[in-house]
């Protein structure tokens, strides 16, 4: 569902962000990108939504060449950034009904607004509240709302949980784990190890560009992921 194949990038600096990175992520599961800042992680998703193209490989989603056929590929995956860009005068509805309607859905009406707001666990006093008085937390659980109601089969995530507290990230990583359920393929790139080991199906560390180390959940059940990060991120 969410491929890298070779999937290289140098910048015109000369600077090499991302180097032969190949992954494969099925529907159903969780893969965790582990790096420090300038890893690469942003960079790989990046790439998967034609933000920048990339030099040299390929991405895909659903089989669909993101340089290619962007237009296509962007179908089959949503984004969720650090940082969730919303309309601050605009209700959360307000909000989910504009994304909504630019991803070419054009047919719901409040109470699915309502419905999908509920299930990522907004409170009800919210659903009519202009977002600029959101906190983080609020902001990254609408914005996987406006995700879910795109429908899309992969979901890209670029640090969704940096600065929120450990009950918005509690209840954000519950959320993950049910779209997981619902057979999302979900991309997630983070600094947060202990989190990544909580939820991932497969974790990945990067470190200058290249994937130095992709083991699963079962390869990690007996290992301190702390240990054997910081092992990796050590200056050789």
């Amino acid at each position: 569902m969410i491929q890298a194949i070779d999937l290289t990038k140098r910048y015109e600096d000369g600077l090499l962000a991302l180097d032969h990175l190949n992954i494969n992520i099925l529907p159903g599961q969780i893969y965790c990108l582990l790096g420090a800042n300038g890893a690469g992680k942003t960079t790989t998703i990046n790439l998967f939504f034609n933000f920048i193209e990339p030099t040299s490989g390929t991405a895909l989603l659903n089989g669909k060449d993101c340089t290619k056929e962007p237009l296509l590929a962007k179908q089959f995956a949503a984004y969720v950034s650090e940082n969730v860009m919303l309309y601050g005068n605009f209700t959360a509805r307000q909000n989910l009904d504009f994304f909504t309607k630019l991803s070419g859905r054009k047919n719901l009406g409040k109470e699915e607004y309502y419905m999908v707001m509920r299930q990522v666990g907004l409170p009800e006093r919210a659903f009519e509240q202009r977002v600029k008085t959101f906190s983080k937390g609020m902001r990254q659980k609408l914005g996987i709302a406006i995700a879910i109601l795109k429908q899309s089969p992969a979901l890209l995530l670029d640090e969704p949980t940096s600065g929120l507290d450990p009950k918005a990230g509690a209840e954000f990583v519950e959320l993950l784990l049910r779209l997981r359920g619902e057979g999302k393929a979900i991309l997630m790139s983070t600094h947060d190890v202990f989190r990544a080991k909580e939820i991932a199906d497969v974790i990945g560390i990067m470190k200058e560009g290249v994937l130095i180390m992709e083991k699963t959940k079962e390869d990690l059940k007996y290992e301190d992921l702390e240990k054997l990060y910081l092992k990796y991120m050590e200056v050789s």
